[in-house]
C-alpha cells in the first residue's frame, strides 16, 4: 500500500489518521460524543439494547489484553429449565516476526494462547473458539508455499492441537481451533479446517472451509479448495454447535444450511482486514442470528502482519509487505437480534457472554422465520439453476 495513504473506495484517507483510528471502537466514539440519554437510546437501536455485564476476574498475564463479558437472557419457562452455557472468543495478534524462525513463531503464539484459554477458564468458559489460522500468521497474501505450508498440521495429532487437547481436558472446555490442515492420507492436501475437540480431550470432527475468498490480497486458492464437509453440526454437552469459516459469512445460504441442520451457536472465525470488509462485519453475523434464530459469534484476528518479500493484489496498486490493518471487533449476536458492543479494534481480547440457549426456540415461535421458509421451493429453482440451460426467471416488460 502507498506509504502516504490508504485507499478507502474512492477517498484517500492519511496513514497517520488511518492508524490514530484504528485505536477507536465505534463504542468508545459514542461514549466519548453522546449524553447518556442519546447513548442510551442509540444503543437501542444499534444494538437491541443494552445487556447486563458479567463480572469476570482480571487477567493476570503480562500481555495486553481486553475481557469483556455479557449475558443474553430468555423469558421464564414453566416446562423448561433455563439453558445456561457460557461462550469465549478469543482475538489476537501474532507474537513474533514473520522472518522468524517457524518453530518459533509458532510456540510463541502456543504460549500467549495457553494463557488467554487459561483465563478463559477461570471465566467459566464451556465453549470457546479461536479466530482463523490462529496459530499462524495470515499469509496467504503471499502466495508463497515456503515456509508457510510448514505451519500446516494433521487434524488429530498436529502440534496446536495437541496443545488444546490437553487444555481442553484440563478445564472440561469445547474448543474451537481453526487450523491450516495437512491430510497426509490424501496426497498431503491442504485444507482451511476447525477442528472441534471435546471436554476429554476427543477430536469430535472438523468442518473444512466452503467458500474461499479471490478479492484483494485474500489469495487462499493458492493453498487450499473449497472443503467437501458440508454443513456439520456438532453436538457437545454444551449444546448444538457450527463453524461457518471466514469468507462463508458472506454466503446467506452457508448460515442457513447450519440453521437446517440444528445449530444453536455458530462461530465465524475469520481474518479480515479495515478497508475491505469493515462496514460489512457488523451486520452480517448479526443477520444470520435473526434469519436462523441461532447465536452467532463473530471473531476476527488484530494488527498488521508484515512480510519478508512484497506481494501484489492483482489491482494495479505497488507491490507491499503489509497485508493491512486486522480490526478485531469480535462480538456475539442472538436470535432476537440483541448483540454485545465488539472488542477492541488492536488489542488482543477475550470476550465471554453467557447465553440462554432456550432463547433459540421461543424466537423461532415468536418470528416463525424458519416455520415460513420455503425450502421446497428453494430446493427446486436452485436444482434448476444449476442447470447449463438455465434460463432466469425473469417476466419483461
Amino acid at each position: 500500500m502507498p506509504v502516504a495513504a490508504r485507499s478507502l473506495g474512492r477517498e484517500f484517507v492519511p496513514l497517520s489518521f488511518s492508524c490514530k483510528m484504528e485505536s477507536y471502537t465505534l463504542e468508545d466514539i459514542l461514549n466519548k460524543h453522546l449524553p447518556i440519554n442519546e447513548l442510551r437510546e442509540v444503543k437501542r437501536i444499534l444494538y437491541g439494547g443494552e445487556l447486563e455485564n458479567l463480572n469476570l476476574p482480571r487477567f493476570k498475564g503480562t500481555d495486553d489484553v481486553e475481557i469483556k463479558g455479557w449475558k443474553f437472557r430468555a423469558s421464564p419457562e414453566q416446562l423448561r429449565q433455563p439453558r445456561m452455557v457460557r461462550v469465549g472468543l478469543i482475538q489476537h495478534s501474532i507474537v513474533l516476526p514473520t522472518t522468524s524462525p517457524i518453530n518459533h513463531q509458532r510456540d510463541a503464539i502456543f504460549k500467549k494462547i495457553t494463557a488467554y484459554v487459561e483465563q478463559a477458564a477461570e471465566c467459566g468458559v464451556n465453549l470457546l473458539c479461536l479466530q482463523e489460522a490462529w496459530s499462524m500468521p495470515f499469509a496467504f497474501c503471499t502466495r508463497e508455499k515456503q515456509p508457510w505450508c510448514e505451519f500446516a498440521e494433521d487434524v488429530s495429532d498436529g502440534p496446536s492441537v495437541m496443545v488444546l487437547r490437553k487444555l481442553a481436558q484440563q478445564y472440561n472446555m469445547v474448543i474451537i481451533s481453526p487450523i491450516l490442515e495437512r491430510d497426509s492420507n490424501k496426497g498431503d492436501t491442504i485444507w482451511n479446517t476447525c477442528v472441534v475437540i471435546g471436554t476429554d480431550g476427543n477430536i469430535i470432527g472438523k468442518h473444512r472451509k466452503n467458500h474461499i475468498p479471490r478479492v484483494g490480497d485474500f489469495n487462499e486458492s493458492t493453498y487450499y479448495m473449497e472443503g467437501n464437509t458440508g454443513h456439520p453440526v456438532f453436538e457437545t454437552r454444551f449444546g448444538r454447535i457450527a463453524v461457518n469459516i471466514c469468507y462463508g459469512r458472506h454466503h446467506p445460504q452457508n448460515w442457513m444450511m447450519f440453521g437446517v441442520n440444528g445449530a444453536e451457536v455458530v462461530f465465524n472465525p475469520s481474518a479480515t482486514v479495515g478497508l475491505l470488509s469493515e462496514p460489512l462485519w457488523p451486520i452480517e453475523a448479526r443477520n444470520a442470528a435473526i434469519a436462523n434464530s441461532y447465536y452467532t459469534c463473530a471473531i476476527n484476528r488484530v494488527g498488521n502482519e508484515i512480510f519478508p518479500n512484497a506481494f501484489t493484489s492483482g489491482d494495479g496498486a505497488a507491490a507491499h509487505k503489509n497485508f493491512g490493518h486486522f480490526y478485531g471487533s469480535s462480538y456475539v449476536a442472538a436470535p432476537d437480534g440483541t448483540r454485545t458492543p465488539g472488542l477492541s479494534r488492536h488489542r488482543d481480547g477475550l470476550l465471554v457472554a453467557e447465553l440462554d440457549l432456550n432463547l433459540c426456540r421461543q424466537t423461532r415461535d415468536a418470528w416463525g422465520f424458519r416455520m415460513t421458509q420455503r425450502l421446497d421451493i428453494y430446493a427446486r429453482e436452485l436444482a434448476e439453476a444449476v442447470k447449463p440451460d438455465y434460463k432466469p426467471q425473469v417476466i419483461r416488460e
